[in-house]
C-alpha cells in the first residue's frame, strides 16, 4: 500500500506519519515496542490489517519519537508521547479518532483517552497492560533486567520475534527480514532506554476515568503479556467489551488472527461486519529468490540494492512488482496476458548468460477454493508461495519460481 511519509511537529521534535485510505472515520494506530512507518507495514500480516481497516476508515500510523523515521531523542516521557499523537492528528486533520494500540502502545492509548476524551471516539487495546511491575502482571526487577540484557545483546538479530512470536523463531528467512526492521527502527541503547522507562509506567489509576467506548482484545495463551493483564483492564474500564482470541504468540504475524481483530474492530466501530467476497481471476505470478542477497546488500548498501532490484525487475518482468518479505520479489501478470507474459519473462531470464553458481527452478502452482498444490518446492519456498497466494487473493494461478544470482 502506497502512502507518502509526512512529518508533524511536536514541540521541537519531528514525528513521521502516514495516512492510508479515505474512509469516513479515523483510526490512529499506536504500535508496540517497535515502529517504522515504512518497513513495519510491509510485514504481510500488518499490511493485511491495513487493508482490512481501510475498507471502512482512514488509518493514521506514525513512528514514536526516538524510533523509525521520527527524530531520535535520548529521553521521553509518556506525556510527551501522547503529545506526539495529538500533533499527528492535528497535522492529519483529524479532530476525533478511534485509538488502537497494542502491547507497549496500550498505556499510551489509555493516557491519551483519559487526557483527551473529546478527541477519542473509541479505544481499542490488544495484548496490553496497565503496569508491568505491578499486579496483575507483576514482573520482578530481576526478571525484567534479564529481558533487557537479552534485547541489548541480540538487538538487530530478530530478537523480538524470538521473544514475542516463538512460533516463527525457526523461520530463518523471516528472522533475517525482521532483523533489518529492528536495525532500521532503533539502536540497542534506545530500545533499552525505552524499555526501562516502560517498566516505571503505571496507568491503573486512569482506568476508571476512561469515557470512550472500549474494546479489549487479548490472546488466551499469550506467552509474554499474560491474559490476566487484559482481563484486569476489562474489569476496571467502565463498560469495556472484552474478547479473548486463540493463540500464544504475543506479536500477531498471521493473517487469520488479524482478520479476527479487524472483524471485532469493524463491528465495534461501525456496528456491523462486512463479508468480503474474494476476487477471482486467472493470473501468473513470477517470484525471484536471489542467491547470496544478504552478502550483496552488505557490499553495495540498502539504497543501491533497492535501486538495482527495481531496475532489474522492471526490465525483466514489464509488469507490477512487489516485495515478499526478505526472500525476494514477485511480479503479477493478469488480464489475459498472465501465463504468456510470465513464461516469456522466465524465458528472458533463462536466455541470459549463466554465471557460476547460478541456478534456476521452475514450478507450477495451482490453487483453487479449498486446495493448494505445490510441486517439488523446498519448505521455505512453500511458505513464501502460500504467503503469495494469500496476499494476492487469487483462486487460480500459475507461479513461476526463479532462484538466481543477481550479477
Amino acid at each position: 500500500m502506497d502512502s507518502p511519509v509526512r512529518y508533524a511537529r511536536s514541540g521541537d521534535v519531528s514525528i513521521a506519519y502516514r495516512i492510508f485510505g479515505q474512509g469516513p472515520r479515523d483510526i490512529v494506530l499506536i504500535p508496540g515496542t517497535l515502529s517504522h512507518v515504512e518497513l513495519l507495514w510491509e510485514v504481510p500480516s500488518h499490511e493485511h490489517l491495513l487493508k482490512r481497516l481501510t475498507a471502512f476508515a482512514r488509518v493514521i500510523v506514525f513512528d514514536k519519537r526516538g524510533q523509525g523515521l521520527s527524530d531520535r531523542v535520548a529521553e521521553q516521557t509518556i506525556e510527551e508521547r501522547i503529545g506526539d499523537v495529538r500533533a499527528v492528528m492535528d497535522a492529519a486533520g483529524s479532530d476525533r479518532a478511534a485509538i488502537y494500540g497494542w502491547s507497549e502502545g496500550g498505556p499510551m492509548c489509555l493516557m491519551f483517552a483519559a487526557t483527551y476524551p473529546a478527541r477519542t471516539s473509541a479505544l481499542i487495546l490488544f495484548g496490553t497492560f496497565a503496569s508491568i511491575k505491578d499486579e496483575p502482571w507483576a514482573v520482578t526487577p530481576e526478571a525484567y533486567e534479564k529481558t533487557l540484557r537479552r534485547l541489548d545483546a541480540h538487538w538487530g538479530e530478530g530478537v523480538l520475534i524470538r521473544v514475542n512470536a516463538p512460533s516463527r523463531r525457526n523461520d530463518a528467512a523471516f528472522l533475517e527480514w525482521f532483523a533489518r526492521i529492528e536495525r532500521a527502527a532503533a539502536s540497542p541503547g534506545s530500545i533499552r532506554d525505552l524499555m526501562k522507562a516502560n517498566y516505571q509506567i503505571d496507568v491503573r489509576h486512569l482506568l476508571a476515568t476512561v469515557q470512550a467506548p472500549t474494546l479489549i482484545l487479548h490472546r488466551a495463551g499469550d506467552d509474554l503479556v499474560p491474559v490476566r493483564a487484559g482481563r484486569y483492564l476489562a474489569e476496571h474500564i467502565p463498560g469495556a467489551k472484552y474478547v479473548e482470541i486463540p493463540g500464544t504468540d504475543h506479536m500477531v504475524l498471521d493473517q487469520e488472527t488479524q482478520d479476527i481483530i479487524a472483524d471485532e474492530i469493524e463491528e465495534f466501530i461501525t456496528g456491523s461486519r462486512r463479508h468480503l467476497e474474494p476476487v477471482r481471476v486467472l493470473a501468473t505470478i513470477m517470484f525471484t529468490d536471489i542467491v547470496s542477497s544478504t552478502q550483496r546488500v552488505a557490499e553495495v548498501g540498502d539504497a543501491r540494492w533497492r535501486e538495482l532490484l527495481d531496475r532489474r525487475h522492471r526490465s525483466t518482468y514489464r509488469g507490477p512488482c512487489r516485495r515478499l518479505g526478505g526472500v525476494g520479489r514477485s511480479a503479477g501478470f493478469e488480464h489475459g496476458q498472465g501465463l504468456g507474459r510470465g513464461i516469456r519473462a522466465r524465458v528472458r531470464r533463462s536466455r541470459r548468460p549463466q554465471s557460476k553458481g547460478r541456478t534456476r527452478r521452475l514450478a507450477a502452482v495451482r490453487r483453487s477454493v479449498g486446495s493448494f498444490f505445490l510441486l517439488s518446492l523446498a519448505p521455505h519456498t512453500k511458505r513464501a508461495s502460500a504467503c503469495l497466494a494469500r496476499s494476492f487473493h487469487h483462486s487460480v494461478f500459475c507461479l513461476c519460481w526463479t532462484l538466481f544470482t543477481l550479477g
